[in-house]
């Protein structure tokens, strides 16, 4: 139970911690948030929590190939704050676009054979 408490204790500070440097500085907070800090905290826990290497792996090819269409989020989102949208409008949109692009480079992948 310790355990579980310290993941999420640290989880949850390195998000707070992002958000506090966002506020004085949004140059030093896209740098710490583009920085995989979440995918190596869960290499660590999951390699912890399974001992295996060939896990850690599979879940850093996954990583590799769905940064891409992650990136859709921060390209549209800006876009659509600049035509005026409401951020709370905005944001949605944004996720559920780049849950569409999450679907096709998962079936692009598939047809070449690469499994995630």
């Amino acid at each position: 139970m310790i355990y579980y408490i310290i993941k999420v204790a640290l989880s949850a500070a390195l998000i707070v911690a992002i958000s506090e440097i966002s506020k004085k500085s949004s140059l030093m907070g896209g740098i710490f948030a583009s920085v995989p800090l979440v995918s190596v905290f869960a290499m660590i826990w999951l390699y912890i929590d399974t001992k295996s290497i060939e896990k850690v792996s599979q879940f850093s090819t996954s990583v590799f190939w769905l940064v891409i269409p992650s990136l859709s989020m921060f390209i549209i989102l800006p876009l659509l704050l600049k035509m005026k949208l409401s951020f709370y409008f905005a944001l949605p949109i944004s996720i559920l676009i780049m849950i569409v692009f999450y679907y096709l480079m998962i079936y692009t992948l598939s047809k070449f054979g690469v499994k995630l």
